[in-house]
């Protein structure tokens, strides 16, 4: 997902027009084997891309008829790349690696083709419940899962024993545990990511609260839970329980993490390696994730994670519908477990031994089984800025919880003309 993993190779304009336009040929050779020329966008980061193009070579290899262009393109362009293609008719991919809020709204603009009934939803029963939530919208299929994932809370064992304290199961017991870890050690209990919204999530869904409630078309961000979740951030901060900032939390605070100024900071597994790079963490077992701590509502961190589309606009439907189905196999999603430590979708990959066996499917299982599905409509995305803005002020002192709350209800609002 976002949240300050987006690859950062920057795809020349030039390349994405030579090699991004939909394929347009056979999609068979006559004999019932699938065949023709299919474009891939990935927007997996630096670290993973290497894997990726390998596994869509290997597709190449089970069907030697299919040309597989592979295109690497940047995830913080690549939203606005594909629906200035799709919307302009000239571009597109025919599979797309998408962020799971993109779903709903490239769907809704007409971009995606339904995928129910075709070669590319294979084992539908085998998905998470979670993961498969972001593939629907308005009772169709848009996507198969690829990756998921999830906040957790990551800790310093060295710390948190110094200090005589167990793991936090609320934000409660985290702020008690933060003056003790302090006294101990003299290090800050938890860096608070201030400056991204998405880590706004479970405080919210810790309180009982959410967004919107897209069943009955009302915006629910300013109710109760919305106050309390501005208060709990602004009293751990206040009270000296945590640290924040608000230029660069996603390095800032690993950082702080990783050397050891902080004991626990909450963050998603795309960060494990980075963690581990630190001096606190490069020998030993100092390393451990759990759950996100729980408010009144209990405990509840939001899905994010990757889906496979495809362009409606596609010429070649049926080979982009057999590639996305490769793609997000049980044998890909081992073999990305094991070289990149992604979180399968599958639950049948769970059960594999060498997959249970992962360090990164051991910390992030228990917080992937509690992850709270977000609201999957066209204006998810838009949903994070009004947050960005009041979470920088309640931090701040600008603005008071119940105030942050009632503006970015006010925001949302606007946003979504048919909402109470």
């Amino acid at each position: 997902m976002r949240r300050g993993t987006g690859a950062l190779a920057v795809v020349a304009a030039l390349a994405l027009t030579a090699t991004a336009c939909s394929g347009g040929e056979r999609t068979d050779s006559g004999n019932g084997e699938i065949a023709g020329t299919v474009t891939y966008w990935d927007t997996s980061n630096e670290a993973e891309k290497g894997t990726y193009r390998k596994i869509a070579e290997d597709f190449e290899k089970k069907h030697p008829k299919v040309d597989v262009r592979y295109v690497h393109v940047n995830f913080g362009d690549a939203n606005q790349k594909f629906k200035n293609a799709a919307g302009g008719n000239s571009g597109a991919p025919d599979v797309m690696r998408t962020e799971v809020a993109w779903v709903a709204d490239f769907a809704h603009l007409g971009y995606l083709a339904p995928l129910d009934g075709t070669p590319a939803l294979h084992r539908e029963d085998d998905y998470l419940r979670t993961a498969a939530g972001s593939t629907r919208f308005e009772g169709k299929t848009y996507a198969v899962p690829q990756v998921t994932d999830t906040l957790g809370l990551f800790y310093n064992k060295r710390l948190l024993k110094k200090a005589g304290v167990e793991v936090p199961e609320t934000f409660a017991e985290l702020k008690k545990s933060a003056a003790k870890i302090e006294r101990s050690t003299g290090k800050k209990g938890l860096y608070l990511r201030g400056d991204d919204p998405y880590w706004f999530l479970p405080y919210l869904y810790g309180e009982g609260g959410d967004l919107v409630d897209a069943k009955k078309k009302r915006v629910t961000v300013d109710d109760a839970p919305g106050a309390r979740a501005f208060a709990t951030m602004k009293d751990l901060v206040d009270s000296g329980a945590a640290v924040t900032d608000s230029s660069d939390g996603q390095e800032n605070g690993l950082k702080a993490f990783r050397d050891g100024d902080v004991a626990m900071i909450i963050d998603g597994p795309w960060d494990i390696a980075g963690a581990r790079a630190g001096k606190e963490f490069r020998e030993g077992d100092n390393l451990g994730v759990a759950p996100v701590p729980g408010g009144r509502g209990g405990r509840g961190s939001p899905q994010g994670g990757w889906n496979l589309s495809v362009y409606a606009g596609s010429g070649n439907l049926r080979t982009a519908q057999e590639f996305a189905k490769y793609m997000s196999s049980a044998e890909v999603q081992k073999r990305t477990t094991e070289e990149l430590s992604l979180l399968p979708t599958r639950t049948s990959v769970y059960e594999d031994p060498e997959v249970r066996k992962n360090p990164m499917v051991k910390f992030f299982r228990p917080a992937v089984d509690k992850a709270v599905q977000r609201p999957w409509i066209p204006e998810n995305n838009s949903l994070f800025e009004p947050l960005r803005g009041q979470m920088d002020a309640v931090l701040t002192g600008g603005s008071t919880p119940r105030q942050a709350a009632g503006k970015v209800g006010d925001e949302y609002r606007k946003l979504l003309k048919n909402y109470d």
